[in-house]
């Protein structure tokens, strides 16, 4: 595994590298600053590289270990090693303020705070660094009081969990529903299914109005739209139901699983005992959870939630 952390100066990039050497003994990687000198922090000759590609190259030969490297600058850099599929990227970030504090205790330098926000601001709004830190897995937000409180928030995010690397079968298949949900148009919310066979997905589903019906988002359901009615004069199908509906009940055998984005809600839950699935894995809940799990249970149906490992900004 290739751990690589972005983020503008003093944020904490080296501190998270020591904190994945001496506690999950990664070996930290250095790139030579320009062509032919030495990076001032490189340690060893071993562990530095004149280029991007060499160091790629490297840790794809020695890919069962454990790597990690603060100097991902610009696109090209991360690209190169976006092609590998040991790598993660995360980036740090903390307060302007917080950082400058840090630069004061670490350097020697007397740049004032006007300098430093301006030299900061260089880095942060710059093309290139913008192009990284968009693509970066996680945003870490640094901005903790002391390293114990760090190093508790890095081991709750498990940096090392292999689904970061590589989906799950749970994971891929509630990414696929999370898509589906994207054709949704019903107006109260996005929900996304998919059907799912011997790992194999038999079937789709999105909420909205059935087909040849205006669009609920374009004002086809006058519930959904809030024109007046009660839940049984809605017109949207939820998106198990245009699943189920899709895949027939011939299909729908020997240990069928429906991954949904939101938990099923009661009406849905009869139906999907009714045509034999098997178990249902859900994302997020739903109001009518209680009850829902009562019909699936007694039904014969297995329901868990799936808590996937956390992205986008941790705080």
């Amino acid at each position: 595994m290739l751990i690589g952390i972005s983020g503008p100066i003093r944020s904490g990039k080296s501190t998270v590298a020591e904190y994945l050497v001496t506690t999950h003994g990664f070996t930290h990687l250095y790139l030579h600053k320009k062509p032919g000198t030495t990076a001032t922090d490189a340690v060893g000759k071993d562990n530095v590289f004149d280029t991007v590609a060499a160091l790629r190259d490297y840790v794809t030969k020695h890919w069962q270990t454990h790597f990690v490297l603060t100097q991902i600058s610009d696109p090209a850099t991360l690209e190169l090693l976006q092609q590998r599929p040991f790598f993660l990227h995360i980036t740090v970030d903390a307060p302007v303020r917080i950082r400058y504090l840090r630069y004061q205790e670490t350097t020697a330098a007397t740049a004032d705070f006007a300098d430093f926000v301006m030299h900061s601001d260089a880095q942060l709004f710059s093309p290139d660094y913008l192009a990284v830190t968009s693509r970066a897995a996680l945003r870490v937000v640094n901005a903790v009081n002391s390293l114990s409180d760090l190093h508790i928030k890095l081991a709750a995010l498990n940096l090392l969990d292999p689904d970061r690397l590589r989906p799950s079968w749970d994971a891929y298949f509630m990414r696929l529903a999370d898509l589906a949900s994207l054709r949704a148009n019903c107006m109260k919310r996005q929900v996304g299914c998919v059907v799912v066979r011997d790992k194999r997905v038999i079937a789709t589903g999105y909420n909205g109005t059935p087909r040849g019906l205006t669009n609920c988002n374009a004002g086809g359901c006058a519930r959904c739209n809030d024109t007046g009615g009660l839940l049984e004069t809605c017109l949207c199908l939820h998106a198990e139901e245009n699943a189920l509906l899709e895949a027939g009940r011939d299909r729908i055998r020997g240990g069928c699983v429906l991954y949904c984005n939101t938990c099923p809600c009661l009406t849905c839950s009869v139906k999907i005992v009714q045509v034999g699935i098997a178990e249902v894995v859900y994302l997020n809940p739903y109001s009518m959870d209680t009850a829902s799990r009562t019909v699936l249970e007694d039904g014969g149906v297995k329901l868990r939630q799936f808590v996937p490992p956390t992205e986008g900004l941790v705080v």
